[in-house]
């Protein structure tokens, strides 16, 4: 298979969805790997770097949708590749269309195969490539929180952790998963006092079991999150319902009751945000304010600590995107539950029910396509 690797076009996306080291494994397995030009550099890795593993470079995107059979990214496709990608073409990124409804109808048109990241799932409900970009934007939540808690970046001006005699700041996070309880780690760790809320009992049960005594694990409830929100300094918000729209928790008329100079922000926005008042920005205009409450809603954050995050980003899905490659899509569905999980839009159908619901569409299960 030829396998398209591609430059990210977002605003200050600097990772890429490949190492050469993952480069190298699927040209080791019989495949070609087409690289644009300079797709790693954000990242660290030069063009050199991927021709010594094996990969070509290639001048321009469209050189690479014409060519390769799959391509793939980090982030959605953005409007300037709608047009390129062809029928019957793989798609493999991350896609969160629930939250993008010209992206969906983009998709559908193209007559691709479109298989998200964020939708394949194991056997115990865990996302295998959400993961690893969830403890990444997970603990930088937390240092995006204190950052903007300085009053220099319009905060009240509150030292987390404190200091000898002073109170430390209250945070509050809201979803106990994967990003809830790597920002939560950071936050206790700077010496905060931490709320994490999630609605699982057995979850709590576990938070409780290994998180540090300054972290309090409680049951969510909007009550709850009435009450803790006029406490906080930063609330962070780690809500996922996979593939779908993120619920709306925190109400414009909780923000009025909030500390003038809190900082939210709000990590489940790539699905819509789990607060009323977030919009997506850039890491290059990140935060508004409203109501006095600072904002930080980037959809990209781990673009951020693109090094970091590219390895550990390729050592999640490699392994997926080589039985990919090596099988085919069908093959490699009907062969893994989770990577047919992933499949949201199948030749112009729609094939995962939670982005179906979010635009009402018509909803074609993937085993169709299997047969």
């Amino acid at each position: 298979m030829i396998v398209g690797i591609l430059k990210e076009i977002k605003v200050a996306e600097n990772r890429v969805c490949m190492t050469p080291a993952g480069v190298e494994v699927l040209t080791q397995n019989g495949h070609t790997v087409l690289v644009e030009k300079n797709a790693g550099r954000g990242s660290g890795f030069e063009d050199a770097d991927y021709t010594a593993h094996g990969a070509e470079i290639v001048a321009t995107p469209t050189e690479i949708f014409n060519r390769a059979d799959m391509v793939m990214h980090v982030k959605e496709p953005q409007p300037t590749e709608y047009g390129l990608i062809r029928p019957g073409q793989i798609v493999f990124t991350y896609l969160h269309l629930a939250a993008e409804e010209e992206l969906t109808h983009a998709l559908i048109k193209s007559n691709a195969v479109c298989i998200a990241y964020e939708t394949i799932q194991k056997a115990d409900g865990s996302l295998p490539l959400l993961t690893p970009m969830s403890e990444v934007a997970g603990r930088m939540a937390t240092q995006q929180g204190a950052k903007y808690l300085e009053m220099a970046q319009g905060g009240h001006g509150v030292l987390l952790g404190g200091v000898p005699g002073v109170d430390p700041g209250t945070v509050l996070v809201i979803g106990g998963g994967v990003v809830g309880i790597n920002a939560a780690k950071m936050a206790c760790g700077l010496g905060a006092k931490v709320y994490i809320l999630d609605k699982s009992l057995e979850r709590l049960r576990y938070l409780s079991d290994v998180m540090p005594s300054n972290c309090f694990p409680l049951m969510s409830s909007p009550a709850t999150i009435r009450k803790l929100v006029k406490e906080a300094d930063v609330v962070i918000g780690a809500v996922l319902v996979a593939g779908a729209k993120a619920p709306r928790l925190v109400t414009r008329e909780m923000l009025k009751t909030m500390k003038k100079g809190a900082v939210l922000v709000d990590v489940a926005i790539d699905q819509g945000g789990c607060f009323e008042t977030s919009h997506p920005t850039t890491h290059t205009d990140p935060i508004f304010t409203i109501d006095g409450v600072v904002h930080y809603c980037v959809a990209n954050m781990p673009g951020a600590v693109a090094k970091t995050s590219t390895i550990a980003l390729t050592n999640a899905t490699l392994p997926y995107a080589l039985e990919i490659a090596n099988k085919g899509w069908k093959k490699a569905m009907q062969d893994s539950n989770e990577i047919k999980l992933g499949a949201n839009i199948i030749n112009g159908k729609v094939t995962y029910k939670a982005v179906a619901a979010a635009f009402d569409l018509a909803y074609t299960p993937t085993d169709e396509f299997l047969q």
